[in-house]
């Protein structure tokens, strides 16, 4: 008899909602409720499925706790017009500094990998990371595999179990939403309530 895919993907997916650091996720809302507190921006920061994912949580993030949330990919002209005059590296580095940003800020990186200078991956999410600890904004995230170049130095960092290899993308994108989700429903968090 043949396994079910769909079986197999969700036994791990239960994992992964076991063996998450749950405390790391109350750790990433307190942080957020002090920046929210603080007058402080967010700019979610991702690409791939990530900057999909970005473009939902800023929504989340502004309409459900009060946050003023940026994310740069959902201006397509500024990030095309970098690339193409600038290279992708720069595209977020060069955001962040044209929105002035201070120590109160943060950006919140939704990554599969992290980042890794050493193999040049993700050398954008890299930049504005170093850009905003140089200016001592914080550096949060939810990445998978073992968190990368983020979760090194970040300061609040989430990573999601990478319980089958070969599904690492798809179960770290999905639970970048799962915990966004804990996140923007979470009591020190959430301002206003969802409809349903």
């Amino acid at each position: 008899m043949t396994s079910s895919h769909a079986k197999e993907f969700f036994s791990a997916a239960e994992r992964i909602s076991r063996e998450i650091d749950h405390a790391a996720i109350d750790e990433l809302a307190a942080a957020l409720a002090t920046l929210r507190d603080n007058g402080g921006r967010l700019f979610v920061l991702g690409v791939g499925g990530s900057a999909g994912n970005a473009g939902h949580a800023v929504n989340d993030f502004r309409k459900l706790c009060d946050i003023e949330t940026y994310a740069p990919t959902d201006n397509v002209s500024e990030l095309t017009a970098r690339t193409n005059d600038e290279g992708f590296e720069t595209v977020f580095v060069e955001y962040i500094r044209t929105s002035k940003i201070k120590a109160n800020d943060a950006i919140f990186i939704f990554s599969v990998g992290g980042g890794n200078a050493e193999r040049n991956v993700s050398v954008n999410l890299i930049r504005a990371i170093d850009e905003a600890k140089k200016i001592g904004a914080k550096v949060l995230g939810i990445t998978g595999r073992d968190g990368g170049y983020t979760k090194a130095n970040g300061d609040h960092v989430v990573v999601i179990p990478n319980i089958v290899p070969d599904w690492t993308t798809p179960l770290s994108e999905g639970f970048q939403a799962v915990v966004w989700h804990a996140l923007v429903s979470h009591p020190v968090l959430q301002t206003r309530a969802t409809k349903w």
